[in-house]
This record gives structure tokens, C-alpha cells and sequence, in this order.
């Protein structure tokens, strides 16, 4: 589906290089202007709400991963939360919370590893 704005304002009576009939009909729209840029508002809230979901994201994903997958979901929620911040997010706070989680996920990986020797390891047992 496709829409299609008018410009009422521009009628073909304000330009000049146009003929005697055509200055009679005042509803017709020139069709030989150039169309105006509209802002770009859109693309900069879809950037800015892609930010915010990426430092959400982090978040979730450094908290997840305290518990289960911390070796996938630290690293995911570090980049993540560096996208977000990178992109200016407006949830900082939020990105910087999901950083410390991915960074305490690695640092707790690395407390098991070195107590059991493995990746795996397993709560009550």
C-alpha cells in the first residue's frame, strides 16, 4: 500500500514560467516541483529505539546468564551492551548494568572452571 501526500500549498498561479490557462485552475497541484525532503525523525527514533532494546537486551541477557549459558550470554550482553552505548541509547544505565552482568557472567564462568575444572556445572549437587 503506498501513500501519496499533496502539497496544497504549491499551485501552479505562484509559478511564473507557467501559462495564462493554467493560472485560471487554482486546485490543480504542480506536478513539475521537485518534492520536499521530509525530516528525518523516523529513521533517528528507530535508531534510538533499537538502542534502547539492545541495553534491555544486555541486561536480560547478563542476568540469564548468571544462572545458565553464562560462556554465550556474557559475551552476547557485552557486545550488546557496547552497541547500545555506541548508539547512544537512552537507557545507559540499563547498557552499563548489562556490561557489568556479562563481565561478572565471564568472571563467575571462570570461578567454576577453575573449582571443577569444567564448563559445566550444576546447582545442589
Amino acid at each position: 500500500m503506498t501513500l501519496t501526500l499533496i502539497d496544497r500549498t504549491r499551485r501552479t498561479d505562484a509559478a511564473p514560467d507557467k501559462g495564462a490557462d493554467t493560472a485560471l485552475d487554482k486546485g490543480v497541484v504542480d506536478t513539475d516541483a521537485a518534492p520536499e525532503k521530509a525530516p528525518d525523525a523516523a529513521p533517528r527514533r528507530a535508531v534510538g529505539r533499537e538502542a534502547d532494546g539492545l541495553a534491555v537486551a544486555s541486561f536480560v541477557l547478563g542476568l540469564v546468564g548468571l544462572l545458565v549459558f553464562n560462556i554465550v550470554f556474557g559475551p552476547m550482553a557485552i557486545v550488546m551492551a557496547l552497541l547500545a552505548l555506541v548508539r547512544h541509547t537512552r537507557r545507559r544505565g540499563r547498557a552499563f548494568l548489562g556490561l557489568s552482568l556479562g563481565v561478572a557472567d565471564l568472571a563467575v564462568l571462570a570461578a567454576l572452571v577453575t573449582a571443577n575444572g569444567t564448563v559445566g556445572w550444576s546447582i545442589g549437587g
